[in-house]
């Protein structure tokens, strides 16, 4: 695990999307315990209430619970949670603006389609 930040996002932002990367990416399974915040907090070297601040956000949106004097764990369902939050980002960041742009050059659907199939290929060699 990569323990450096990116300074142009908040910090408490990225400790959460890197527990919520290893609930995407399986290495945190349904039911699976979490480090602890006291854990995080030592890995990281940062702050108690900034790791604390992610770990909320995560449990709020029922992506974590907690099992009080026991620990906190991944929620039946988080991973589909995650990944339809994610799409939805997606959309909003990247395909709003492909769009907006394809237009203003007059860029035809099909040739955006082809443009993205071009690159996905790519990218899978």
């Amino acid at each position: 695990m990569n323990r450096e930040f990116d300074e142009g996002k908040p910090i408490f932002q990225q400790v959460r999307e890197r527990i919520e990367d290893q609930i995407l990416n399986d290495q945190l399974k349904e039911g699976d315990q979490i480090p602890s915040t006291n854990q995080l907090v030592n890995f990281y070297k940062i702050n108690h209430l900034t790791v604390s601040k992610g770990i909320n956000q995560l449990t709020d949106e029922g992506v974590i619970f907690k099992k009080r004097g026991v620990g906190m764990f991944v929620s039946e369902g988080a991973k589909e949670k995650l990944i339809e939050k994610r799409k939805h980002a997606f959309l909003d960041t990247y395909i709003v603006q492909l769009v907006r742009e394809a237009n203003k050059l007059k860029i035809s659907d099909d040739e955006m389609i082809s443009m993205i199939r071009e690159v996905k290929k790519g990218s899978e060699e």
